[in-house]
């Protein structure tokens, strides 16, 4: 095989995180090489997969600069994702600092395309009562929680090196679910704790919940056949934190009782909740900066990435079914109840 006959070479930053396993998986199907660049020993979701491992941080220039040295193309989904109000400092410096350096590393590198994996958190919510298309402003002004806040910047980022030349491609999924979740993310807990009858408390919000497979299926399909410039929203389906617990509970067959806190009363405890949680040495499940997202962003249109990539988010019962299955698989939570699902 010839050189020019070698499949292409891509990188990828969070590559042990949920959605960047989902989408390392997705590219190796396909043929593509891969290095992934994997911070310390965190090489959970990537074991046994025939990549190459870059070790670092993604806002260490050194070590983005190796990553993205001769790939044909960088997918940039590393970020921090916390509900602590103790990380903000950290979500800011990992979300803005690590775009920073990845725009300045494939500058340098002149690498052939950037596909900047960003989130619907990015993006204004007002005005609430119309969709929130792709040409939504990016979020902005007092009060916005940290993450929303540093993934606006990291994508404000982008654009400017967009506009400056930079051929880079932007993606705002949704709320991910999916199985295969296996540290598992803020809501792959959250659907565990559900599935196991540990979360009797629910709130009474809703938001746009997509599968992690879809959003690969979809930033794969930017990164091919997107304009340079271009940016497309990647959701699913809106339900409420109780539809989803329904959901759990017909994939187990097993049914738990819970009580469904009005949101006022859910802003009012969430701050004694992080508190407490700490004190347990637990993660939040909920907190003013979640409570936030389960307030905002009503309605999420997918249309534009349905019409240019073929994009279509498969079912959400189907979501949440084949991720309760991986955790039985896993042995996070027992198989189904006898005449269950």
């Amino acid at each position: 095989m010839t050189t020019t006959d070698r499949p292409p070479l891509v990188a990828v930053t969070g590559a042990s995180g949920h959605l960047g396993a989902t989408v390392v998986r997705a590219l190796l199907a396909r043929g593509d090489r891969v290095r992934a660049l994997i911070l310390g020993d965190d090489d959970l979701g990537l074991a046994s997969l025939p990549i190459e491992r870059i070790a670092g941080s993604v806002t260490d220039p050194a070590a983005v600069s190796r990553l993205v040295d001769g790939v044909d193309r960088l997918y940039h989904l590393a970020a921090l994702i916390s509900i602590d109000p103790a990380d903000d400092a950290r979500v800011h410096a990992t979300n803005v600092g690590g775009a920073r350096t990845v725009v300045a590393a494939c500058r340098a590198a002149g690498t052939p395309r950037l596909v900047h994996v960003s989130s619907i958190h990015a993006l204004s919510s007002a005005p609430e009562d119309r969709p929130v298309t792709e040409d939504r402003p990016l979020a902005e002004g007092p009060g916005l929680p940290a993450y929303d806040a540093s993934k606006a910047a990291a994508e404000r980022l982008v654009r400017d090196a967009i506009a400056d030349g930079l051929d880079a491609v932007i993606l705002n999924p949704t709320g991910i679910i999916g199985p295969d979740d296996l540290r598992p993310s803020h809501m792959g807990e959250a659907l565990l704790r559900m599935a196991t009858g540990r979360m009797p408390a629910l709130v009474s919000g809703a938001f746009d919940w997509v599968d992690a497979r879809d959003v690969a299926a979809g930033i794969l399909a930017a990164a091919d056949r997107a304009p340079a410039g271009s940016r497309y929203l990647l959701g699913g389906h809106r339900a409420s934190v109780a539809e989803l617990a329904a959901l759990a509970d017909r994939a187990t067959g097993r049914h738990h009782r819970r009580v469904v806190l009005p949101m006022w009363m859910a802003r009012a405890a969430a701050p004694g909740a992080v508190l407490l949680a700490r004190r347990l040495g637990q993660r939040p499940l909920f907190s003013p900066g979640s409570l936030h997202a389960l307030r905002h962003h009503r309605e999420v249109s997918h249309a534009l990435a349905e019409r240019e990539l073929g994009y279509r988010p498969r079912p959400l019962a189907e979501t949440v079914a084949d991720t309760i299955a991986s955790f039985i698989r896993d042995g996070r939570i027992p198989g189904p109840a006898p005449g269950g699902r």
